[in-house]
């Protein structure tokens, strides 16, 4: 690839793969390829591509609110990816390499069907040209990581201020017993 195109101005990172359910539930395999795909796909595709980056260059990782906020395998692959898109934007900053993190809330996508899953809270699920249209303004505007949409911002800054009184509140509705459809 870097023989046809070595010089690369914009590396989008957006490999993913869901895994509900949570450490309990989801088969080992299925932790295995989340992290694999989610977590390592971003690390693995940027270091590849690293030799056709230079000053200017931008990498943007489509993460997700889900990685801001803790709950089973796929949170947890994205939130590796969080981690991984906050380190290397410090790696490469000496090179004059921009690292975008997008995270998106429930998008309506082909392999993440959201809208019939949230029946009436069906507003709380965007359309993929709202990232898209994001992310190219995180760029162009040098912004380092994005929330789309913004309203879901609040939900990672709980988790951030007060995660034992998340946890708390999620295992005492998880308490209740199995959820019936």
């Amino acid at each position: 690839m870097l023989e046809r195109h070595p010089r690369i101005d914009l590396l989008v990172n957006n490999a993913g793969v869901g895994a509900r359910g949570n450490y309990l539930d989801v088969e080992r395999d299925t932790i295995e390829r989340v992290m694999r795909v989610n977590y390592l796909g971003s690390v693995w595709t940027t270091l590849a591509f690293l030799p056709g980056l230079g000053e200017g260059s931008h990498v943007v990782n489509l993460v997700s609110v889900a990685g801001t906020v803790a709950g089973g395998p796929y949170s947890a692959s994205k939130h590796a990816q969080l981690a991984f898109s906050r380190s290397i934007a410090v790696e490469l900053a000496s090179r004059g390499i921009a690292v975008h993190t997008v995270n998106p809330g429930f998008v309506e996508t082909e392999g993440f069907p959201q809208t019939k899953r949230f029946g009436r809270l069906s507003r709380l699920v965007i359309d993929p040209p709202l990232v898209v249209e994001r992310l190219l303004d995180a760029v162009d505007k040098g912004k380092h990581e994005i929330v789309v949409p913004r309203w879901y911002r609040p939900a990672s800054w709980a988790q951030a201020l007060f995660p034992g009184a998340i946890a708390s509140v999620r295992a005492s509705t998880s308490r209740r017993g199995p959820r019936t459809r």
